[in-house]
Formats: C-alpha cells, sequence, structure tokens
C-alpha cells in the first residue's frame, strides 16, 4: 500500500495507483470499549476503496463502496477479543490528542492513534445536548488534504452522503453515554501523512440542512494524521525524542499559512509531498511546527509562505519560490540551483585533542585572505581539487608561520551570492560549498574542520569576518516574513539594500544561535562583524547607544572565550569606513579605521604629528574608555581599496578618498628614484604598523606586491601568486615583516601591552630633542624614547619575561623629502645604541636581528647623531656595551 494520489502541485514520485485498501469505522461498543454494552443489531460501517489508474496528479479519483453490516458478537469474539488487547497495547506506537471549542461551548476531542501500519481516529464531543424530540442527530463533514487546505484530495463514494462540489463526506456520530458522542475512522498506515479537516452539523427535523458548528475561531476542526504537531523549539530541524522522527520549526509571524515541502530527491526541482500547516495544530505564537516520521526517503526541505499584505488582501510572496529554512544546518542545490535545507545531519568528525590555542588579545598577529583567492592560483602548485579550498589554507601553514602570524581572519565564509561576493550571504549555518574539494557541502565542512584542527595544532588561531546586516538580494531570508527579518514598511532605503534588522528580538536569535553554532561546531574562534555600525540601528532604523544585540553578543557565555572584534566598513559604499563610537562592555575590539587614515596620511607627507602619535600608542583616544591598546586592530590596506604596493603607486584624482600618493609617477614606471621611494614607502607602512601598540593586521598578497592597477574595487583582487614570493621584492618584504613579528614577540612588554605605556615612560622629540610642534602641518619628523619598564613594574603589569626587557627603545620618523639629523638620547655607561631598523638602507642591511651599533662621531662626544634619510624609519634598542 502507497500514499495517496496528490492534488496538482505535488510530485507522483511516491505515489502508486491501482491499490485496494478499506477504511472502517468500529462499532459503538468498539469506540466504548465496554463489551457489555454491546447490542445486537450495531453497526460497523466498511468503507473499501477501488482500484483506479489514470494521472496521479490531474484526474485520479478514488472510488469507495459502502456498506453496511449487522451482526452481534458471539462470546468467541469476545474472548478473542479480550486476548487481543494486550497485543493492541504493544502495538502502538504513538497517541496524540487534540482539544478543541466550538462557538457554543461543546468540547471537541480527537485522538489520533498510530497501531502498526494503520491510523485509527476517535473524535469525541462532550457538553453538547442533542433533542429527543425532534429526531436530533449529529454528524461531521469532512474532507482530506496535503498541499493546501482550501482544496481537499478528489474521493468519490459510492451509496454515501456527500458533495460532489466540497469533495467531504457526511459520517454520524453515535451516543456513548448521556453526554458524549462518539465516531472511529482507521486509516491504512501508507496513506499518511495528511490532515483531517471537518466541520459539526446538527441536523433536526425541523432542520434538515443542519446548523454548522465550527471551533470558536470560525475555522473547521483540523488534525494531522501521519505526522504531529511537534514542537516550537528548536528552531530548525531536530530530531524527535526517539530519534524516529524529524521536527520541522519555522518562525514566521505575519504569513497567513506556510506549507512544509519535502523532497525525495535531492536533484528534484518539485517537492513529493507538501504539507498546508494548520494555523492552530501547527502553530505556536509566530512559529509553525510539524513532526514527521523518518521512516519516508525524503533528503530536503523547504517552505512555502503566503502573507498578508499591508493592504490586508491576501497575497502571494513569490508563490512558486520554495524557502531555504534559515536555521538549516545543512543545505544543498537543485538542478536548478535552488538551495534547500538537508535532512542529513553534518558527518561525525574526529576532533582528537584539539583545543584553541587561546592567544591573548594583545599579543595576535593577524593575516586577512581569502579562501578561494589564496590557493587558486596554479602556482600554488596544490591538486586542483585542493587549489582555492579550506584544504588549501591548510597546506600553507608554513608561509603564515613564516610571516609570524598567530591568527588568520577569513573573509566571509557562509554560504554566499556568487554574483554580488562574500559580503552578502544568504545563509548563517552553512559555509560556502565551492569551499569544499568536491564543491560540495559536506566537504566544505570536512574541509573546514580539517583546517581549523591544523591551524590550532600550529598555534594559530581562527577568526571569521561575518556579516549579518544585510543578505543577497534574492533568496537569503526574502519572503519568510519580511516586515520581521527585514525593514519593510520602516525604511525603505535600508530594506532596498537587504539589510537586517539586527536588533528585532527574532533576528537576535538567528545571529546568536549562528555564532553558537560556529563557535560549538567548528571551534571557530572569534568573529569580526563587517559593517558594524549597522548593528546599532533600532527597529525603525533609529541610532541605538546600547543595541541590545550588541550587549548580547558580549555576554554569552557560549561566547565568553571569542575574540569579538568590530568593522564598520559597508560592503555597499567600498570606501574607507565612517568613525562610530561602538559600544563594547569591554568586550569588544575595534577595526581602527582612523589608524589607517592618519598612518597613510603621515607617510605621504600630510597630517598632523598629533595623530601618528596618538596612533602608535595604542589609540587612546578611543580606547581609554576601559579597554586598552590590544581592543585596537590596526591595518594599512585590506581587501577593499588599494593594496599595499597601490598605495605607494597610484594618487589620481578618483582615488582621492584612499588617501595614496603615487611617489612621483603615477602607475608602472622604470624610474629606479620612483622605485626606490615605494619601497621605502612599502617598509614605512610595514614598520609603523608593527611597531605600533595595537593588533597588526596585514592583508593576503601584500607580503609580495601583488596590484589591481589601482583599482579600489572588492572584486579587482587578484588571487595570490606564489611565484611572487621568489621576487626580489616578495623576498625581502616577508623577511622584513618576519622580522618584525619577531620584534614584538621579544618587545612585548612594549609593543604587545594591554594597558597604555605610562606616560613617565615615554618622551618625544623634534630632530633637534626640542619638543615637537604637534599640529603643525609642515612638521613632518617624529621621535620618540620608550624607558623599559622596571623589574616591578613589569611583574605588576603581568607582562610575561621570557627575555631581558631592561632595553630603551628610540624610534624616528622622517615623511620629509630631506633629510633629518636625530640625536640620540644620551646613555650611562656600559649602555650603548644598536640601530635595528633603517628602512632607507638596501637589502639586506635595512633591519640586523643583531642590530649594528651606534656610537658618536668623535670619542670626546657623548651624543650620538645619525642621519635619517628622507621617508625613511628607524629603530634603535639600548645593549650592555659589553654585550
Amino acid at each position: 500500500m502507497a500514499a495517496w494520489s496528490l492534488s496538482v502541485g505535488i510530485g507522483s514520485c511516491t505515489l502508486k495507483n491501482g491499490i485496494s485498501g478499506t477504511w472502517r469505522f468500529p462499532s459503538a461498543c468498539f469506540l466504548t470499549g465496554k463489551k457489555n454494552k454491546t447490542k445486537p443489531g450495531s453497526e460497523t460501517l466498511i468503507v473499501t476503496r477501488k482500484r483506479f489508474s489514470g494521472d496521479l496528479v490531474t484526474s485520479a479519483l478514488q472510488s469507495y463502496r459502502l456498506s453496511k453490516i449487522c451482526a452481534s458478537k458471539t462470546s468467541i469474539e469476545l474472548k478473542e477479543q479480550a486476548s487481543t488487547r494486550s497485543a493492541r497495547v504493544d502495538d502502538l506506537k504513538k497517541v496524540t490528542s487534540y482539544l478543541f471549542r466550538t462557538k457554543s461551548g461543546a468540547l471537541v476531542k480527537v485522538k489520533v492513534e498510530k497501531k502498526r501500519e494503520k491510523y485509527s481516529i476517535m473524535v469525541y464531543v462532550s457538553s453538547l445536548e442533542l433533542s429527543g424530540e425532534d429526531k436530533s442527530r449529529l454528524v461531521m463533514v469532512w474532507g482530506v488534504y496535503r498541499s493546501d487546505s482550501s482544496c481537499f484530495l478528489p474521493l468519490d463514494f459510492e451509496n454515501s452522503s456527500q458533495d460532489s462540489q466540497t469533495q467531504t463526506t457526511e459520517t454520524p456520530f453515535v451516543k456513548s453515554s448521556l453526554s458524549e458522542l462518539m465516531l472511529g475512522l482507521e486509516f491504512d498506515g501508507k496513506e499518511y501523512p495528511f490532515y483531517l479537516s471537518f466541520h459539526l452539523k446538527l441536523v433536526s427535523r425541523t432542520d434538515p440542512n443542519g446548523l454548522e458548528m465550527l471551533t470558536h475561531r470560525d475555522t473547521n476542526f483540523c488534525v494531522p494524521v501521519g505526522f504531529t504537531a511537534g514542537h516550537p523549539l528548536p528552531l530548525g530541524i531536530s530530531s524527535g525524542p526517539d530519534g524516529d522522527s524529524w521536527n520541522f520549526s519555522f518562525f514566521s509571524r505575519n504569513s497567513t499559512s506556510v506549507v512544509l515541502c519535502l523532497y525525495d530527491d535531492s536533484t528534484a526541482d518539485k517537492p513529493a509531498l507538501e504539507l498546508d500547516l494548520d494555523p492552530y495544530v501547527n502553530r505556536t505564537g509566530d512559529v509553525w511546527h510539524a513532526s514527521v516520521e523518518n521512516t519516508w526517503d525524503f533528503v530536503r526541505y523547504g517552505y512555502r509562505c503566503k502573507e498578508m499584505a499591508h493592504s490586508e488582501e491576501e497575497v502571494d510572496v513569490e508563490d512558486e519560490q520554495i524557502l531555504l529554512d534559515p536555521y538549516s544546518t545543512v543545505i544543498g542545490k537543485s538542478v536548478s540551483q535552488k538551495f534547500l535545507g538537508s535532512l542529513f545531519k553534518n558527518p561525525s568528525f574526529d576532533w582528537g585533542e584539539d583545543a584553541s590555542p587561546n592567544i591573548p588579545l594583545e599579543k595576535l598577529v593577524v593575516y586577512r585572505l581569502n579562501v578561494k583567492g589564496f590557493t587558486q592560483h596554479k602556482s600554488s602548485k596544490l591538486p586542483t581539487n585542493v587549489a582555492g579550498t579550506f584544504s588549501g589554507v591548510a597546506e600553507k601553514v608554513n608561509h603564515l608561520k613564516t610571516l609570524g602570524t598567530n591568527a588568520v581572519l577569513l573573509e566571509p565564509i557562509f554560504s554566499f551570492s556568487e554574483q554580488n561576493g562574500p559580503y552578502f550571504p544568504f545563509h548563517f549555518f552553512s559555509p560556502m560549498d565551492m569551499y569544499g574539494p568536491s564543491n560540495g557541502l559536506e566537504s566544505a565542512v570536512n574541509s573546514m574542520k580539517e583546517m581549523v584542527k591544523k591551524l590550532h595544532s600550529q598555534g594559530i588561531e581562527v577568526l571569521l569576518e561575518v556579516v549579518f546586516t544585510h543578505t543577497a538580494d534574492s533568496g537569503a531570508l526574502r519572503g519568510i516574513d519580511d516586515s520581521s527579518y527585514y525593514y519593510k514598511g520602516r525604511d525603505n532605503v535600508l530594506d532596498s539594500k537587504s539589510y537586517l534588522n539586527c536588533n528585532y528580538p527574532v533576528v537576535q536569535q538567528l545571529i546568536l544561535e549562528s555564532l553558537r553554532y560556529w563557535v560549538t561546531e567548528f571551534h571557530v574562534d572569534g568573529f569580526c562583524f563587517i559593517n558594524a555600525s549597522s548593528l546599532l540601528k533600532g527597529v525603525h532604523g533609529e541610532h541605538l547607544s546600547r543595541p541590545p544585540l550588541v550587549e548580547a553578543i558580549a555576554f554569552d557565555p557560549l561566547l565568553a572565550e571569542t575574540k569579538l572584534i568590530a568593522d564598520c566598513w559597508n560592503p555597499h559604499d567600498m570606501m574607507i569606513p565612517k568613525e562610530v563610537r561602538f559600544p563594547h562592555w569591554k568586550r569588544w575590539a575595534e577595526v581602527n579605521t582612523r589608524y589607517c587614515r592618519n598612518v597613510r596620511n603621515f607617510v605621504r607627507g600630510r597630517g598632523v604629528l598629533s595623530d601618528l602619535a596618538t596612533r602608535i600608542c595604542g589609540s587612546g583616544d578611543i580606547f581609554t574608555d576601559g579597554r586598552g591598546p590590544a581592543f585596537s586592530f590596526n591595518y594599512i590596506s585590506r581587501n577593499s581599496g588599494l593594496s599595499l604596493v597601490d598605495l605607494v603607486s597610484f594618487s589620481g584624482p578618483e582615488l582621492a578618498s584612499e588617501l595614496s600618493w603615487n611617489c612621483g609617477e603615477e602607475g608602472a614606471t622604470n624610474k629606479s628614484a620612483v622605485l626606490q621611494r615605494r619601497l621605502k614607502q612599502i617598509r614605512n607602512f610595514l614598520f609603523i604598523q608593527y611597531i605600533s601598540l595595537g593588533i597588526p593586521v596585514l592583508n593576503m598578497g601584500d607580503e609580495c606586491g601583488i596590484s589591481t592597477k589601482g583599482s579600489p574595487l572588492l572584486n579587482s583582487r587578484k588571487p595570490f601568486d606564489w611565484n611572487m614570493l621568489a621576487s626580489a621584492f616578495g623576498k625581502q618584504i616577508t623577511q622584513f615583516i618576519s622580522f618584525m613579528a619577531s620584534v614584538r614577540a621579544r618587545r612585548s612588554d612594549v609593543l604587545q601591552r594591554r594597558n597604555f605605556l605610562k606616560p613617565e615612560n615615554i618622551v618625544w622629540y623634534a630632530n633637534d630633542q626640542t619638543t615637537p610642534n604637534w599640529e603643525d602641518p609642515t612638521s613632518k619628523f617624529l621621535a620618540l624614547g620608550i624607558k623599559a619598564e622596571t623589574e616591578e613594574e613589569t611583574t605588576a603589569s603581568l607582562v610575561e619575561q621570557t627575555e631581558p626587557k631592561n632595553n630603551d627603545l628610540f624610534i624616528g620618523f622622517n615623511a620629509s623629502d630631506h633629510p633629518e639629523n636625530v640625536i640620540l638620547p644620551s646613555l650611562p655607561d656600559g649602555s650603548k645604541w644598536r640601530r635595528m631598523v633603517d628602512t632607507a638602507l638596501p637589502f639586506p642591511g635595512f633591519f640586523s636581528v643583531e642590530g649594528e651599533p651606534v656610537v658618536a662621531e668623535e670619542q670626546m662626544q657623548q651624543l650620538v647623531v645619525y642621519e635619517m634619510k628622507p621617508y625613511s624609519c628607524t629603530l634603535f634598542e639600548t645593549i650592555n656595551s659589553t654585550a
């Protein structure tokens, strides 16, 4: 026996015809369960389905014959019934009850039982008085449906009271007690799932047409058969208590109808089964839910929604569109490239002894990369199925360690629109399938977990850029409940850009659940929130000083050990982001836009010295609010805008917002002087970035000079060319970055601090050791001396002492086009200065691990004068003169 033929729009692939079956309406004795109440002449109604053939979807009508049998039960039959009662109890697998109330106050209870391969439905009506004088009787007018509650499945009964237009059947109740009426229906188990929809009709001699009785909501009574109401939580899909069913839970406040669509073929475009969820039985608050036994061979699922328009007219929202469950953790693509939720769980993964490196925030050195672009180029020399995937990133871990990196920041890896790019996601619980070796979701999941595990084993944390403020224009959450998820009806500008209403409670919940999932399922170490300023918008687009989502993330217990970073860059305008005062609760770090602007301005010879000094010392104007310099993520270039090499090569009028300088000639050139100046500027940028308090963020490709030929557009970025690492430029810049990372680690007492430097330990100088002209835009030279903390101060500040850290530092910055003579501070006897970095010197001498001693030009002089070339930076450190 197989399932019924379905109405139009339901695939027939799971259905068969030419099958006969029986519906049995038990006698009153069986309904009451009392043998002594059995009376001769009690009726048993048997409905037998005839064979039929034809198109199952469009024209199949099932014929039934209604016969009447009058018989009394013998004592032998009663004994047999008693002996099989215990077997019936064993056969009972599930009993579900539903209670309704009519407008007149009568109570209607429906009990659905599964016994082996059959479903028994008992309907009880109480608190309803029938008049004996006019021979009133109660009948049930019923039909069954699946995909459309307004259209019953077509059935053709013989010798039965039925309506050929509405496809309904009338069945009378029998009296089981003084106050209760009942009837029973029995269905073949293979006919499920479906809904039994009915209303009551009180027929009397004075009113032969009958008085219609509906629920207190003025609707038909409706109960699911072959599936249950399910549970509203958790949202998404989950297993039943015994693992024998799927529980579907789906939020949609404004939908008047939600249809659960189930597929039995992963490549099919049309569902094999659709269930029009009942708004009374299958809805709790704003959550629609149902539980379906997993004995079916369904593999994927989705939903159709019908929403009430603001004009109060019911309209279809993309009527043919089947929507992806936003909480589905496994998704798949159909032949028509439609994404659906999968009924399969993520494959188990052996994490072994994996543990997060749990690196203190102030000790991070971050490398931002695009998963595909990092190893996609053939020069990566990886197999084609590994290049451009998570596995490819894992294969290049040695390069990350060479750079001194201990954290990678991955550009968004959530499933995204390939047309718009990774910053326009359509799903928040699954990695992009193209990042798996076989371009499938399962391989992407396993590949990412293997990558995280390997990076962790090498002491490298994994941070994710995440986009929760907006989605792709199509797909995503559109059509589920636009006025809840988006700004529909609240802010047309935000809604037109598919901005999510992040501080709306249901959207908050979705975002929190997504973050928890990536931490628990993928062992992710932190998140960088793109377009974070939009997280501060209220439900009507207004600015919030205390946004509930940001606060909830800060205090969520499952996220307590993760890094939280706010990045206010907006993918919609691709410009350097505007500055926003971001609420933090001492948990949120920020990508420091002001740092990028001020450093770029100084290196190109503009800006004021006070801005540079503030950025080098940890941006106290931003982070002295209870945080500290470790909460500043410092970048010079990023994946949007100009790359590092382009910042010193292009500065046309259209690039004014990039604050770049071409060093004398626009674009490519063969002029040696221009090329040397550009090389020094690149060194200067990297030097300042790594010498500053805060977290340096290096962008993929900057170490080998990847260029977009002056295009600031995100889609202009090229894949990482691994051959460029072997070039003269690639070798020296990679070695310099590695050296500066080692300097930061060695002098963590100064450069990797959670707290700001003490003012008494910093001395600022102009070139002649006078006080700098802080606000003079013509002043382009700045130097500072940093006194090492005493051993007591170091211990009190909980700085690890892995090496002696009692050496002073002297750092100079010359952004002018002429040399400057700088006087190094005098030292006590037994100490001397050594030069660690001079970005104006040729490679390999412009930096040195051991350092080059510098002494006074004349033996009688105690002061050391050092000439700094144009456009250069220097670093000096004191050492014991006997060393």
